[in-house]
């Protein structure tokens, strides 16, 4: 009898517990989703049916006539914001209220969330200063032969599905593309992925979004019980091989810089040294300053996000844009074209200043980034008590912030026919303020994508290479429109692949 009534104490304190915050959008005003116990709004996401960003655009929908839409993370409340202006004043113009991605839910995490993306404060800052100098378009220029060296190789390998007529998985191509243009640009690593079917790169990179029953457990546990965060870690079967490789790493450069210039070289410049930045945490009438050590595992945390962000979304989007293009013929010819005029003026090599004036295949690869953004949605967290002036709403500190970023995109109050695939769209007499509003491929403001202009180099290059030589046409087992893979978090990917049809073109 003592056993039932603990149980049952236990039973009511965690359903008090887990319930505390239900009524907190009802007491606003603002429209909700129902939550139910343990997983709030995400029971679908929780349970694999359905991933987050799906979600995000089933709400938006749902309440076409509502600025914000409120919504449960298991516990924390979260508000999807559906107006422009909103989302500006999130991202931009009070930034300081929202600095924080919202991923982790304290600072005292694994090593592997405190890297640029996911980590919050000024150790975001700082990180953020130390690695916006490997991006600069010098640093892109003085790249690019390596790009045209994995260019090479991708061909080849397209060429040999093209001899073997048989389909190729348009998703897993990219990704062994990208996965060695990341080795070999930011770590000067021949991974080799192309030709090697057991690429010991391209494994890492897939079991790094490999999703496990543990890790659906984790994330559970995490959202109902933020601080066992600290015990529970997430990638914990990639942290060997990701700690192995960046001491391999630093052992054969001596643990300094190589002249290779490369993401290595630019963080070597900061291990083991002090980081300064003005703190965006400790705000007085003068400015506070912190200071941090970059020290091995934080450097092998950048290591990480770089590795997976790099290759991970640029597959997602060429992939998708190499099926739409295969689904619209006449735009694949326009840009098959394009991409020939340019080549000629450049005596058929391609090069940095050539990918830079392929204005076509750049608007055509952003539509491919409007319908299937590699980021479906972007999240926030409120740094403080703040209120939404235009709406009289009032929301307090670490409440969730949703930006669907995937309906903006396909929603026709913005864009005339949606999902029709019509790269003219983002020709500048076209892209009006009213588009530039909710477009967000790479994110915007301060926390937008560090690597949006590595990211779209090393895409146009792998696609100029590809129609240059190819033509793309849908296989037999092509679906016209795929289904998001439910298991997929923060970057959307397709469920079992995309295959298609690659033709050598007959050359004039």
């Amino acid at each position: 009898m003592f056993f039932v009534t603990i149980v049952a104490i236990f039973t009511l304190i965690l359903y008090f517990y887990d319930t505390r915050t239900f009524k907190y959008w009802k007491e606003r005003g603002v429209k909700y989703v129902e939550p139910v116990l343990f997983f709030g709004t995400y029971t679908d996401v929780y349970l694999e049916k359905k991933s987050r960003s799906q979600i995000a655009e089933e709400i938006y929908w749902k309440y076409p006539n509502e600025k914000v839409v409120g919504a449960f993370k298991s516990t924390t409340p979260e508000l999807i914001i559906r107006d422009p202006d909103l989302i500006k004043h999130v991202l931009i113009n009070d930034f300081p209220s929202f600095y924080c991605r919202g991923l982790n839910h304290t600072y005292d995490v694994e090593i592997f969330r405190k890297h640029l993306f996911a980590i919050d404060g000024d150790l975001w800052r700082m990180l953020r200063q130390r690695m916006t100098p490997a991006f600069t378009s010098g640093k892109l220029k003085a790249m690019f032969p390596l790009i045209v060296e994995r260019c090479e190789k991708l061909q080849s390998r397209t060429l040999s599905a093209v001899t073997g007529k048989r389909a190729l998985d348009a998703r897993e191509l990219m990704a062994r593309y990208t996965t060695d243009f990341i080795g070999a640009c930011g770590f000067g690593i021949n991974s080799d992925s192309l030709n090697d079917e057991n690429s010991p790169f391209r494994k890492l990179g897939a079991n790094m979004f490999k999703v496990t029953l543990r890790d659906s457990i984790v994330a559970v546990l995490k959202d109902v019980f933020p601080y066992s965060e600290k015990y529970l870690k997430t990638f914990k079967r990639v942290e060997p091989d990701i700690l192995n490789l960046v001491k391999r790493i630093l052992t054969e450069r001596n643990y300094k810089p190589c002249g290779r210039n490369d993401f290595i070289d630019l963080m070597l410049e900061y291990l083991n040294k002090p980081m300064e930045a003005e703190s965006i945490e400790k705000v007085g009438e003068n400015p506070i300053h912190v200071k941090m050590i970059l020290n091995e595992k934080l450097f092998a945390a950048q290591v990480f996000v770089f590795f997976g962000a790099g290759f991970e979304t640029s597959a997602s989007s060429t992939s998708f844009t190499l099926h739409q293009l295969a689904l619209n013929p006449d735009v694949q010819k326009r840009v098959q074209e394009h991409i020939d005029q340019v080549l000629t003026k450049h005596n058929n090599k391609l090069s940095y200043e050539a990918v830079k004036e392929m204005t076509y295949l750049e608007w055509t690869f952003k539509e491919g980034l409007r319908m299937f953004p590699s980021l479906g949605f972007l999240m926030r967290r409120s740094t403080r008590k703040y209120k939404f002036q235009e709406i009289n709403l009032d929301i307090d500190k670490r409440v969730n912030i949703i930006i669907p970023v995937q309906a903006l995109h396909m929603d026709s109050k913005y864009w005339d026919d949606p999902e029709e695939f019509r790269p003219e769209r983002f020709h500048p007499d076209n892209f009006g303020a009213s588009q530039k509003m909710v477009y967000f491929p790479f994110g915007d403001g301060p926390r937008n994508c560090i690597g949006s202009r590595l990211g779209l180099m090393q895409s146009m290059a792998g696609l100029a290479v590809i129609f240059s030589k190819f033509t793309v046409e849908p296989a037999s087992e092509t679906v016209r429109y795929p289904k998001v893979e439910p298991k997929s978090n923060v970057v959307q990917s397709i469920r079992g692949g995309l295959p298609l049809m690659f033709h050598e073109r007959k050359q004039v």
